[in-house]
């Protein structure tokens, strides 16, 4: 082996040495970055309203990082406990029957509460599962989310015109919190397999990571389920 060829030899080693262990550690470093983030947002939300005798920091030379997102989470779980009950459901509705009555605040309150509603709600089916559409244009593709039937007025409009339509989540690539709300005939969507985590992964990494998949021999296509609206 010639000393040029050792050279690249070593070279080529380093390289991939040095990519296999950017594979590993650059998810992990995001990771932890990304949880110390909201670990802190959250301690400098909730620290500030604490009496400085409940605050371990009062006593200790050094902040205690994650005692502010600990006791969001109690004081969160506390109060879905009071609203379980007969005393606690009269509070919150006092509470929100003052909401409703400021300008502003009531509507955005309100949205707010409809969208956790509908989205933590343990027998929803919003954007649990993903699809694709023919977007922007024809012979192009996209990946969505899919949502929910349509509701309330835009739904009877369609309906009047015997259009069965769905709403779908059309998020961007590499970061699927924003995007597009689309209504589109139910004909119209190919559901994938896949789930929503999966279908957020491949959305991120751009397309390079996509999910394993074993189709089943001579299985039917699967249809978008009709869901039941209140």
């Amino acid at each position: 082996m010639t000393e040029n060829s050792k050279s690249s030899f070593i070279a080529t080693r380093l390289r991939n040495y040095f990519l296999t262990g950017l594979i590993i550690c650059a998810p992990l470093a995001i990771t932890v970055w990304l949880v110390r983030t909201f670990i802190e947002w959250a301690d400098g939300w909730v620290k500030p309203y604490l009496p400085n005798f409940y605050n371990p920091d009062t006593y200790s030379p050094v902040a205690i990082p994650g005692f502010g997102l600990l006791v969001a989470l109690i004081v969160i779980t506390l109060v879905g406990f009071l609203t379980a009950n007969l005393v606690g459901r009269s509070i919150v509705a006092f509470g929100e029957s003052l909401v409703s009555r400021t300008p502003l605040v009531r509507t955005i309150y309100k949205s707010l509460k409809q969208i956790f509603q509908t989205v933590l709600q343990e027998q929803s089916s919003s954007f649990k599962k993903a699809g694709l559409i023919e977007y922007p244009s024809p012979g192009l593709w996209s990946l969505v989310f899919i949502a929910t039937d349509v509701k309330g007025e835009v739904a009877a409009k369609f309906a009047e015109r015997g259009m069965d339509m769905v709403t779908v989540f059309l998020p961007p690539t590499p970061i699927p919190t924003a995007g597009f709300l689309l209504f589109v005939p139910r004909d119209k969507i190919i559901p994938l397999e896949m789930s929503a985590e999966d279908a957020a992964k491949l959305l991120i990494s751009g397309g390079l990571v996509a999910p394993d998949y074993r189709p089943l021999a001579n299985a039917p296509p699967r249809k978008i389920a009709q869901q039941k609206t209140a």
